[in-house]
């Protein structure tokens, strides 16, 4: 069964309360105010992962959610149609990641000129910029994102990211990765000189989980 990753941008009013039916592995990010999930706090620019149906509730102030979700390719499941905004998909195949998988939900922080030297991932993600500015060179191309521009990176693709010269950047992201990895990280730097080298990004797990996906 073919796959994909999907990212949401949900938009709560004070106090509004929505229900996930689906099951799925989704990951939650608080990008503005608050959130309750199934009763437990979940407070600005922190997250969550999930497998079961949920319940969320906005702070009084409301607040902004970006979610992403993993499920079959088309089928976009628990877009609500009132303030939920498709921002972009990529393909998930779990028969070329591991035979036993987790969704890890984390942060990626650079400082003022900092850079990813050239790596890849043991599985794919879509990445989605909370601030600064932030160049990535991959597949031939390159694309610079400002605050909230989001990207797919397949995992194995070899990808460089060069951060704004001028402010700190930190992106959010969710992969999909062997569950071999739970607690250690995904990178894979491309040239040998580079594995010992000084590193300018700083990471943050907000949560990371065990799923089950279909590989047929």
């Amino acid at each position: 069964m073919p796959y994909e990753m999907r990212l949401f941008e949900d938009t709560l009013f004070g106090g509004e309360e929505v229900r996930l039916e689906k099951r799925a592995p989704r990951a939650l990010y608080v990008s503005a105010g608050s959130i309750s999930v199934d009763g437990s706090d979940v407070p600005l620019d922190d997250g969550v992962v999930l497998t079961d149906a949920v319940t969320l509730r906005a702070g009084g102030d409301g607040a902004a959610v970006w979610r992403w979700e993993v499920g079959p390719s088309g089928l976009h499941a628990d877009a609500y149609a009132h303030r939920a905004t498709l921002r972009l998909a990529g393909p998930v195949d779990p028969a070329a990641i591991a035979d036993e998988l987790l969704i890890r939900l984390d942060s990626v922080a650079f400082p003022p000129g900092g850079t990813a030297l050239l790596h890849t991932h043991q599985g794919p993600g879509i990445r989605c910029l909370r601030e600064g500015e932030i160049r990535i060179d991959t597949e031939g191309r390159s694309t610079s994102y400002g605050p909230g521009g989001a990207w797919f990176e397949s995992g194995p693709e070899p990808v460089f990211a060069q951060a704004s010269m001028n402010a700190t950047s930190r992106f959010i992201r969710t992969m999909v990765l062997p569950r071999a990895l739970l607690g250690a990280s995904s990178i894979r730097y491309v040239n040998a000189e580079d594995r010992d080298k000084p590193k300018s990004q700083t990471y943050r797990v907000f949560a990371e989980r065990p799923i089950e996906l279909d590989p047929e």
